[in-house]
């Protein structure tokens, strides 16, 4: 039975919070009078389309809102204990802290885990020390080898393989979902009383999901002996909310649309925004595939790996590391072909090889990739460059893959200018404007820049900048992670006209066997970078024939 938040202990309480930015007539609330509470123990959701306040929302109680931003209101927080036992003390107003005090609170009492996993771990750290150092900074007395051997436990926790090697990896040289697992780990650490998780599943496979929630029950019940944990997650995915939460609150434009118990919101929604985000499920509005249509990208026997760093004696160094085991499949004009798998099974590895941007890297590249007639390992750096308006890619990760310095004006038009160099000021703003709105975002964004821009909007930004020079070949990779559910139903069904209106292909690599399923034509499963299964989607679905496949689509619901 879910609780109501008046059962138990406040651990965290906004009272008529207000972030906005601007003064006088520019003046915009991005969170407009907020009343919540986290209770001791309890789990919340916040959920709410791209740009609803979600983000902010969590950020403010450790005061890291970005600058220009004005908040207002009391996050009172009564998390701090004396004693082990202790259960909380009286409130204090987190917005009237010394920023100086709010460090203290900072991982010890509040931790979070933020949404993009690559921007927020240091890349020039491995993931292990960044975990020891989450805890010596909290727990100065205990010795460095207990906090190696708590952070290697913590990344098993956290399902990643070979925990005790992947502690010396770097974050690049993880996969997106490890990458996730070790920031989820790091937050930990330190036994938090409140956990923040922004987006905490997003690079990870549906089963992964599962077990990272279930992993957040079982802290949070073995934190019940130290006083209690309270988790405040935010996703967009409304499946892992009916697992996880206890309570929803659902924020529409930064207001609070309606706040109930899971069963409450998703079996009897008294709000029309709340009814019509809990029935934004992906669409299947696909074109068959034509009966004659050309083979736009072929691979034959594709493999990819790495040089192992280990050595296996003085004189013999350990095997390589095989990330892709001789893939093959053919991609027709018109034709979806999904990518599935758990995280680090290749699926990534594999969009890079088609695209060809593994060749500066230390990877070692076999068979064969035909693009558009041409073999595409073959081809001259020149002849490859005046090849990529046809090929192109929209990328996992959207902050990292958009250009900080750039107004949106110079991403989107980024392409037409190696492109298109001919084109005038005025074609090439109307173009920019045409596929800005195309994908949902105003006139008005040209000029400014990606981090005013939430997660969400900034994928649907870089998939503008992919779709403005029309190519007829398209990688994507996770296109919908970052982007709500409603967001998500409307950003794939401009995906499929765009498919239908120009013969596209695509290549779609997601964790989201929903998205998938709308998406896709034909479904590639991927284990340890070997296919496992291929086939007809809806086929494939209902008959799986891999146990392993089975229990990708049971974990997600769809068989």
């Amino acid at each position: 039975m879910s609780l109501s938040s008046k059962a138990m202990t406040p651990l965290l309480r906004y009272e008529d919070l207000c972030i906005s930015f601007g003064e006088g007539r520019r003046k915009k609330f991005a969170v407009s009078h907020l009343d919540l509470e986290i209770g001791v123990g309890e789990r919340v959701a916040l959920v709410g389309e791209s740009g609803s306040g979600k983000t902010l929302t969590a950020l403010a109680p450790l005061r890291l809102e970005p600058e220009g931003a004005a908040v207002t209101g009391r996050i009172l927080w009564s998390g701090k204990e004396d004693s082990p036992k202790a259960q909380s003390f009286a409130p204090v107003d987190l917005l009237a802290l010394p920023i100086k005090d709010i460090r203290e609170i900072r991982g010890r009492e509040i931790a979070m885990v933020f949404q993009e996993p690559m921007t927020a771990l240091n890349p020039l750290f491995t993931v292990g020390n960044q975990i020891v150092e989450a805890v010596q900074v909290y727990q100065p007395l205990i010795s460095k080898a207990d906090c190696m051997s708590a952070a290697i436990e913590l990344l098993k926790k956290t399902g990643i393989p070979q925990a005790d090697k992947r502690f010396h990896s770097y974050p690049h040289q993880l996969s997106g979902g490890q990458r996730q697992r070790a920031m989820i780990a790091m937050a930990l650490a330190c036994k938090p009383r409140l956990l923040i998780a922004d987006e905490p599943t997003t690079a990870l496979d549906v089963s992964l999901r599962l077990q990272i929630l279930d992993l957040l029950k079982e802290l949070q019940e073995e934190a019940k002996d130290d006083g209690g944990m309270g988790i405040l997650l935010i996703t967009h995915d409304l499946n892992l909310v009916k697992h996880f939460a206890q309570r929803v609150a659902v924020l529409n434009q930064g207001s609070l649309a309606e706040c109930g118990t899971t069963q409450q919101i998703f079996k009897h929604p008294e709000n029309p925004y709340t009814e019509a985000l809990v029935n934004s499920e992906p669409v299947r509005q696909l074109a068959p595939v034509m009966p004659l249509a050309p083979v736009l990208l072929t691979t034959e026997s594709l493999s990819v790996s790495y040089p192992s760093g280990e050595s296996t004696s003085w004189f013999k160094k350990a095997p390589s590391h095989q990330v892709l085991r001789k893939v093959s499949f053919a991609l027709k004009q018109g034709q979806t072909i999904g990518v599935i798998g758990e995280s680090g099974s290749g699926k990534t590895t594999l969009g890079m090889a088609v695209l060809g941007l593994l060749g500066d890297s230390a990877a070692q590249v076999t068979g064969e990739v035909d693009v558009l007639g041409a073999d595409w390992q073959k081809l001259k750096p020149i002849e490859r460059r005046a090849m990529r308006s046809s090929l192109q890619v929209i990328f996992q990760d959207p902050f990292g893959s958009l250009s900080p310095r750039m107004t949106v004006m110079q991403i989107v038009s980024e392409g037409l200018d190696v492109h298109f160099p001919k084109l005038t000021t005025v074609e090439r703003e109307t173009r920019v404007t045409d596929i800005l709105r195309e994908v949902g975002i105003d006139r008005s964004a040209l000029t400014r820049f990606p981090h005013e821009f939430s997660g969400g909007q900034r994928q649907r930004i870089a998939i503008a900048r992919a779709l403005i020079l029309k190519p007829q070949i398209l990688v994507l990779d996770e296109p919908t992670s970052a982007l709500d559910v409603s967001i998500q139903k409307q950003v794939l069904a401009l995906l499929s006209e765009l498919q239908k209106k120009y013969n596209l292909a695509y290549l779609m690599i997601s964790h989201d066997l929903a998205v998938i399923r709308a998406m896709s034509h034909e479904v590639m499963v991927l284990k340890e970078g070997r296919v496992v299964e291929f086939g007809d989607t809806e086929t494939l679905i209902k008959h799986p024939r891999q146990t392993y496949t089975k229990e990708l689509f049971t974990a997600a619901e769809l068989t």
